[in-house]
């Protein structure tokens, strides 16, 4: 009995010194998907994926009217045909159906590779700037309310405003496949933050 008193003691005591440690520490939040959406990198990243979107339609429709065409053509001369011309069509458009079903599959997975390759560079800036202004403020910890279900949490600073200065400031991100500048725009984008939530 001694023993699991001393015991609980012990583990209490750790419990109150990590406490006081968590409570000495400045902590922050910010909704990072917030941020991105009103970063103005994220328009151009969101043409050039519409652009490479519309390339791969284009070879979408492109192989459909091929695959129209010949089945038409196919239907028009079946009945003249010979029955190994005949078979050799229909494999024919078998394969043709089974690269247009393929590349259907390819381009959608092409297409989420593009978006993460032309967005990468501008959650990089993003989290650049969430760590310059942590520093800059002394925060240890700073949380992303925009992932999760934070249903509750003690009250922190909201540093939206603060980051959003500080990425008005930085070098645009370079967006792959897009006409990049160096130069800011002149009336950036400016937007609320997502209204705080507290636990008290």
């Amino acid at each position: 009995m001694k023993k699991l008193s001393i015991q609980k003691l012990m583990a209490f005591a750790i419990c109150l010194a990590f406490i006081s440690y968590s409570h000495a520490q400045k902590i922050a939040h910010i909704s990072l998907d917030s941020l991105v959406t009103v970063m103005p990198e994220t328009n151009i990243a969101k043409e050039v994926a519409q652009n490479y979107l519309k390339s791969l339609d284009q070879e979408m429709l492109t192989m459909q009217s091929e695959f129209e065409s010949k089945y038409k053509d196919f239907l028009e001369k079946e009945a003249t045909m010979s029955e190994t011309i005949k078979q050799n069509k229909q494999q024919d458009l078998q394969q043709l159906n089974k690269r247009i079903e393929d590349f259907r599959n390819q381009a959608s997975q092409d297409y989420q590779r593009k978006y993460g390759e032309l967005t990468a560079p501008i959650m990089d800036k993003a989290k650049k700037g969430i760590e310059a202004v942590a520093k800059e403020a002394g925060y240890k910890y700073v949380f992303d309310t925009s992932v999760g279900n934070v249903l509750y949490f003690e009250p922190s600073d909201d540093i939206f405003n603060a980051v959003k200065k500080k990425l008005d400031s930085m070098p645009q991100a370079a967006i792959p496949g897009a006409n990049n500048t160096t130069k800011e725009p002149k009336s950036p984008v400016k937007s609320s933050p997502p209204a705080k939530t507290g636990g008290k």
